[in-house]
């Protein structure tokens, strides 16, 4: 102890003045990381284990100085970072961290506040109906889908199928485990995302009870193979109960028929979710609100703003026609958590498996006040802008193929020259191309694997820093890296 009676200035939480000084020292250091990211390699350099052998293999004995933390980070921990801020990061869907993103997760975590209950913090749940509801009226949804806040779209995929097996006909989720329970059936297409999959796994479905849709020739689910598939299940004793459609599928960004699937689960009863996790934020644009036509007749819908509405990650929103079945399907209160608050208040641990709930929404609720539905539009006509100016440089390009729509901001394509015809060996040829790329330091692009078994390159523009210069220089390098390519011998290609 100290002459005072004080635990050692170690022991003791940071004062006000050393954070203060610490969090100017930081917030400087931010502003200029976000001003000049380019100045880092987009895709980590390093090797696999680098800061497990850097640092030491037990926590210190004493604390130590923020100066020194802080120049570790710099040195030790930013090598490892794969920079999805950077405004050349093109290889998965962005995640921008916008400034008032920012300071929104930074007051969030100064709160620190768990929003589980009403009680618990009034604001928490209340900002995230507002927040919810300026989105919604944003996205053309109608004002009957009630809104929550996770923390992915897989988590929210998952929600929303417990709560389409909490309305299957003639059955309850509690009841799953009694002898005789039927077998339960979830039909999604071939291009759907792997959290469908791990969210049938995690309710006890299964794999064995998905079953995946073809596709036509622009990757989107067939509405008539989904009829026959459900008649045919019907008729082998499975019970269908929920249909996974998406707008903007991971692969491509194709966009599913969903008035057509909303007929067919109309007709079946069957639960329609909606992963519009990437592409349902288009429809902010008047001009794009087609993306989201039918899906007002869903029954839940997501949405993730950490995509493509510059909020940090992360931020996914669901909404649910029904959120009283949403919430029977989760709604467990013990004694300690019994409030005395009126009859509908919304509790928030109602509608989740976790019962602690960050402070999300002021992220949210400030990227919308900053930017404005004005900002927003202009951001994301630039992106589209983009992308499909770079499509048209691919279709004009004798070397190169685009090999899918774009709806959105995102390109899928390949490298083709005339004189290669062999699957494998443009395989290979785009496999080098995508490493030298990414290894160069200067972009990040990303591939995937399409319904013919052709592997193409994918770029997706969404990063709200991301300028027309940006894209120039990503032409320039797939030309230039492409023709650097040995070809005739696939052995070499790979080298």
């Amino acid at each position: 102890m100290s002459d005072n009676g004080s635990p050692p200035l170690a022991h003791r939480e940071m004062d006000p003045e050393t954070f203060r000084r610490h969090g100017y020292a930081m917030i400087d250091w931010i502003a200029d990381y976000l001003a000049h990211a380019e100045r880092y390699p987009v895709l980590s350099q390093v090797s696999p284990g680098y800061l497990r052998r850097a640092l030491p293999e037990q926590a210190p004995e004493q604390g130590e100085p923020m100066e020194r933390i802080f120049a570790d980070f710099q040195e030790q921990i930013l090598p490892g970072i794969t920079h999805w801020n950077s405004p050349t990061f093109f290889a998965y869907f962005a995640i921008t961290g916008s400034g008032p993103g920012i300071l929104g997760e930074l007051l969030a975590a100064a709160l620190n506040v768990n929003g589980m209950l009403w009680r618990t913090s009034p604001a928490v749940v209340e900002l995230e109906d507002v927040a919810l509801g300026w989105l919604r009226e944003l996205l053309g949804l109608p004002s009957e889908f009630d809104g929550t806040i996770n923390d992915t779209a897989s988590t929210s995929v998952l929600y929303a199928l417990a709560a389409a097996r909490e309305a299957a006909p003639g059955l309850r989720a509690r009841e799953l485990g009694l002898s005789g329970a039927p077998r339960l059936r979830l039909y999604q297409s071939q291009e759907a995302h792997s959290s469908v999959d791990k969210a049938a796994i995690t309710l006890g479905i299964g794999q064995q009870g998905i079953r995946k849709i073809p596709t036509d020739a622009e990757f989107r689910m067939d509405p008539a193979a989904l009829r026959a598939a459900i008649q045919e299940d019907l008729a082998a004793g499975w019970q269908p109960f929920a249909v996974v459609a998406t707008v903007g599928t991971t692969s491509t960004t194709s966009v599913d028929p969903v008035p057509a699937i909303a007929d067919v689960c109309a007709e079946y009863g069957l639960w329609l979710h909606v992963d519009a996790a990437y592409g349902g934020t288009a429809a902010i644009l008047p001009e794009r609100r087609w993306v989201l036509e039918g899906c007002e007749r869903a029954d839940s819908l997501v949405v993730n703003p950490h995509k493509w509405l510059f909020t940090p990650i992360d931020c996914s929103a669901l909404y649910c026609r029904r959120p009283e079945v949403l919430k029977q399907a989760f709604s467990l209160v013990p004694e300690y958590l019994r409030t005395s608050e009126p009859d509908g208040i919304k509790n928030l641990m109602d509608y989740g498996n976790a019962l602690g709930r960050r402070f999300r929404a002021l992220k949210l609720w400030m990227v919308l006040r900053w930017f404005g539905q004005e900002g927003l539009r202009a951001l994301l006509r630039e992106h589209l802008r983009l992308a499909q100016q770079l499509a048209e440089r691919i279709d004009a390009a004798s070397e190169f193929e685009r090999l899918a729509p774009v709806p959105f901001a995102t390109v899928v394509f390949r490298y083709h020259p005339a004189d290669v015809a062999d699957e494998a060996e443009l395989e290979r040829l785009n496999a080098a191309l995508l490493e030298r790329l990414n290894t160069s330091g200067e972009v990040f692009l990303s591939h995937t694997r399409l319904p013919g078994g052709q592997y193409a390159l994918r770029v997706s523009v969404g990063n709200a820093r991301t300028e027309q210069r940006h894209l120039d220089r990503l032409w320039e390098l797939l030309q230039q890296t492409a023709c650097t390519l040995p070809r005739g011998t696939i052995a070499a290609v790979g080298g």
